[in-house]
Parts: C-alpha cells; structure tokens; sequence
C-alpha cells in the first residue's frame, strides 16, 4: 500500500492523503460527540485514554518498521499543542452544540493557518480567494440557523483548541519523519493529560463503551490520522491546508446521518457542497500555479 502511495505523482499523493486524513479527522469528531454526549466518560479521561493510546498504537507502529530515522530533537511545545487541543476540545463540547462546537474550531485553524501563510509571504490567485470565501460562506450557512450566543467558557475552549490544532499542524510540515514526531508528541502529552485528569479525579467516570470510544480515536483517527495529515502537508500551503479542513464539518455531519440517524436537509446537502467546491477550487488554482511555475 505504501509502495502504490509514493507512486503516484505529486498531486495525485497530496489528494489522497488530504482526503484519508480528512475522513479520519470526520470520525474521531464523531467518536467525541458519541462519548462526550452520551455521556460514557468523562472528557479529562476521554482525553487521557486518547493521548495514552495514541502513543501505543505509533509506538508499535515506528518499532514495526525496518528502517528508522533517529529521534528528532523532543518537541515539547508541540506536545503542549497537542495536549491543549485535546483538553480543550473535550472540555468545550459539554456545554457547546455541535455545529456551533465546528464552527469556532475550525473558524480558529482556518484564522491561525491563514495569518501564518500571509507572515510567510504567500499569495492566493483570485480564484483560490472564491473558493475560499465559498468554503467559508458554506460552512457558516450550515451551522447559521437556530445559533445563539454560545456559552462564553466553552466558546474560549474551543477557540483556543482551534489555535492549538493550527500552530500543531504547522509545526508538523517541516518534520523529516512524521510517523516518529507524531509518536513522540502523544508520548510527551499523554502525562500533561493523565496529571489533569488526577487534578479533576473526583469529576471522573467511566464505562467500557466510553474507554472504547477513547481508545479507537487515540489509536486509530487520531494517532494515524496525524501521521497521515503530516505527510499530506508536505505539499500544502498554511492557506490550502486550513481550506481543507473545512470538510471535516459536512462530513461528520453525513457521518452522524448514517451513524447516528440524523436527518440530512437540503440546507446540509448544499451548504456541503459549497464547502467542497470550494475546497476544489483552491486545490485547482494550486495545480494551476505549479503548471505555470514549471512551463516558465
């Protein structure tokens, strides 16, 4: 499977794992609202048994392979941002609804991962502007009706996870080995977590559904989801990456119609098709731009 990966040229490689990633990132979402709402754990514990797991399933996976590189220099802030982001997104959805929950994260990474590219000094073709706009103009009309004022301290914990995930995801781009960053990180955040849930071990509670839940999205859509979503930014921009991520909200909203039995409205239907066309639409002007650079 890895070998027919590298195989495919560039673009084709960056698509397919933009999209595996982004699949992953729509079912851990799903995996949260189902223990956290329930609720089947506590969020301290949630996010504890997430990060320990994580950790396991790539530290399993880097001994499994038979050339390594050897261990970056600890990145501790990134293990910090890993860890904030966690915490705060479990903690955020006890008092936030979900569409409001989507709206403010991934408001926040698409804020965080556009200031960096703009700092950096990259441009957006008008093209990839529309797209842009489109994607956020549908995402906001998918979470728009029925919204009020969110409660303060979960709208703080969610932007501030927001943040989190962005500057994690930056610093992800220029690591040489994704599998053995991404595992170091969940080994160094996994104490941040275990001493907050110590801290907040009076409020804990736990059923085996609940650490089910917990452990398939450390595992699984988290652990190899980042590693996945590290390889793909090798050839993303800040700005094409923070777009992307709009389409975790839809298809986490598919997701809870088929999982969950949620309703799917033609508001849904359309404002999913807004946020993917124009997700398509700054990938396309991205392709554009790399066809012109090499016919210079």
């Amino acid at each position: 499977m890895r070998a027919a990966i590298k195989a495919l040229p560039g673009g084709a490689r960056t698509m397919l794992l933009t999209a595996v990633a982004m699949l992953a990132f729509a079912a851990n979402s799903l995996l949260c609202r189902l223990a956290l709402q329930q609720p089947v754990i506590d969020p301290a514990s949630f996010g504890s048994v997430r990060l320990i797991s994580g950790a396991f399933a790539l530290a399993l996976i880097v001994r499994m392979q038979p050339a390594r590189n050897a261990p970056s220099r600890p990145d501790w802030l990134a293990a910090m941002m890993l860890f904030a982001y966690v915490a705060c997104f479990s903690f955020a959805y006890l008092t936030l609804s979900a569409g409001t929950g989507a709206l403010i994260l991934f408001g926040a990474v698409q804020v965080t991962m556009f200031g960096a590219g703009l700092r950096a000094g990259e441009s957006f073709r008008p093209v990839a502007w529309a797209g842009l706009l489109l994607a956020v103009g549908g995402l906001v009309y998918l979470v728009s009706p029925g919204l009020s004022a969110p409660p303060l301290v979960g709208a703080v914990l969610m932007a501030t996870a927001g943040v989190a995930w962005g500057a994690y995801s930056l610093r992800g781009r220029a690591v040489a080995d994704p599998l053995v960053s991404t595992a170091g990180n969940f080994l160094r955040a996994a104490p941040f977590a275990i001493g907050l849930s110590l801290l907040l071990a009076t409020h804990a509670h736990a059923t085996m559904p609940g650490l089910a839940l917990a452990i398939v999205s450390g595992a699984l859509t988290s652990g190899i989801g980042y590693v996945i979503w590290y390889a793909a930014l090798n050839g993303l921009s800040a700005m094409r990456a923070a777009t992307v991520q709009l389409s975790v909200p839809p298809i986490a909203a598919f997701g809870g119609s088929l999982l969950l039995s949620e309703v799917i409205t033609p508001r849904l239907a359309l404002a999913s098709a807004a946020i993917l066309g124009g997700i398509a639409l700054v990938l396309s002007s991205r392709a554009a731009g790399q066809g012109a650079r090499r016919r210079a």
